[in-house]
């Protein structure tokens, strides 16, 4: 810390080691911007809550990184932020974290009940809907017009619909839990690109948010991101 220059006027405080603690000593390891969704949901969790960070992209070749883009890791472990001395990994975990950090970003809803409730419908999209991620997985440059969905994709889609259409309805959008964006909007932010890119037919109230979603421009940085990747896994490019 460089050293204050002697005066005649009183000392001012030190700063503390936190307030002398560069910008940009948060980091945030990610795989894929193209096929990652648990990758991109980490990101808008930080970047709602306004953190600076660096990002250490994994290469493509690495196992961890195949794992997880593969659905075959039995954690998930990207991303992971490290921030303060701490290490987070899982997108729930890092809700919370950056939650109890920035407290006033507000990821999760004010009110006792509709934060439960998002506790919730976050919990589930985090730990299920296997079929819709083997079906129809993360991939910002393609588009499929038409797309034949996976019988067993249906039941998966049919209640993400009824979660989006639910919570839309009680607490009148735009976003999932009222006029904020907060940490449910950036968990299911990855089903958004899905329906667009399987050309998924939805109701009006899920389509305007899947667009809403789509517009913000966290999301539209990520896009610009995603298509500039020259790595392309040819598994992820399947017709399931």
């Amino acid at each position: 810390m460089p050293v204050a220059t002697p005066t005649r006027k009183p000392a001012a405080r030190k700063p503390s080691p936190r307030a002398s603690t560069p910008a940009t000593a948060a980091t945030l390891t990610l795989s894929s911007k193209n096929y990652s969704s648990w990758s991109l949901r980490g990101w808008l969790l930080a970047r709602f809550v306004g953190l600076a960070f660096d990002e250490v992209m994994l290469p493509p070749d690495d196992e961890d990184a195949r794992k997880e883009l593969l659905l075959l890791a039995p954690s998930i472990r990207v991303p992971c932020l490290r921030h303060d001395g701490a290490t987070v990994w899982n997108t729930l975990a890092i809700a919370e974290y950056l939650n109890e950090t920035f407290p006033k970003a507000r990821l999760w809803p004010a009110d006792r009940v509709a934060r439960a409730h998002a506790r919730a419908v976050c919990g589930e999209m985090n730990s299920g809907f296997a079929n819709l991620r083997s079906a129809l997985p993360m991939n910002l440059k393609g588009r499929f017009a038409k797309h034949k969905i996976w019988a067993g994709a249906r039941p998966d889609i049919e209640r993400i619909i009824e979660i989006w259409s639910d919570c839309l309805a009680r607490y009148g959008g735009p976003y999932l839990f009222g006029s904020t964006r907060g940490a449910a909007d950036a968990i299911f932010a990855p089903l958004a690109t899905r329906f667009q890119t399987y050309d998924v037919p939805l109701p009006p109230a899920c389509a305007q948010y899947r667009d809403t979603i789509l517009a913000m421009p966290e999301m539209q940085a990520w896009i610009k991101d995603a298509k500039l990747e020259p790595e392309e896994i040819e598994l992820l490019d399947m017709d399931f």
